[in-house]
């Protein structure tokens, strides 16, 4: 069995195959490699793929006409995502998919995949669980955006990514209009929310990396209404 045939056997969704046709799926896989900041598909491209990551990180990038980006979405290695045409046929990408490292993943179009769901009833309850949880990802996405201020939201991204540093200074390894990307806001509010934090003593903050002082100070601010 080989090394990616024993990957995807722990994917809820490739596990109930039975072993030959698993080997056979994975050898239909395209192998595809992208650097770091490289784009996979853009946005409104027709896409009737199923895609698995192999190893490094995806994005899915939503930007608006005027230049704002919201992250939609991240995909982590061996999770999966898929085109809306893998569905449903001339149905655009509603995001654009960027690696945000180097990424390799593996690629099913829609005529090698479709026949393993059709013929696996297992296969095709997990393929909806999964549907089910990228539903939820959204919903909770909008729900923030609609409900919660920047503060509380960029409160929450700084939580996420840096609880647990303690008194040691974090590296500033997001730039403005990524933080801004992340939470579905502008880069001068991010800069206006970070420099009231440190005003207020939740943060140190300079050009190249910050402390946080007061963990849960921002924790009352990522949960405020």
């Amino acid at each position: 069995m080989s090394n990616l045939t024993q990957e995807l056997a722990q994917d809820p969704i490739f596990a109930s195959l039975p072993s030959a046709e698993l080997e056979k799926l994975a050898r239909l896989a395209l192998s595809r490699s992208f650097k770091k900041k490289e784009w996979i598909v853009h946005r409104g491209d027709i896409w009737p793929y199923f895609l698995w990551v192999e190893s490094g990180k995806i994005v899915g990038l939503k930007e608006s006409g005027e230049g704002r980006s919201l992250i939609a979405t991240t995909i982590l290695p061996q999770e999966n995502f898929w085109g809306l045409a893998f569905f449903q046929e001339d149905m655009p990408m509603p995001v654009a998919l960027v690696a945000e490292e180097n990424t390799k993943i593996r690629l099913w179009s829609r005529q090698q995949f479709l026949p393993y769901i059709l013929e696996n009833g297992k296969m095709s309850w997990e393929f909806s669980r999964q549907m089910v949880f990228r539903m939820q990802e959204a919903s909770e996405i909008v729900e923030s955006l609609a409900f919660h201020p920047v503060p509380g939201r960029l409160a929450k991204l700084l939580l996420e990514r840096y609880s647990g540093s303690g008194d040691s200074p974090v590296a500033r390894d997001l730039t403005l209009d990524q933080m801004a990307a992340h939470i579905g806001s502008t880069r001068e509010m991010v800069c206006r929310a970070l420099y009231k934090f440190a005003d207020d003593g939740a943060i140190n903050i300079n050009r190249t990396e910050f402390i946080i002082s007061d963990e849960s100070q921002l924790g009352e601010i990522a949960h405020r209404d």
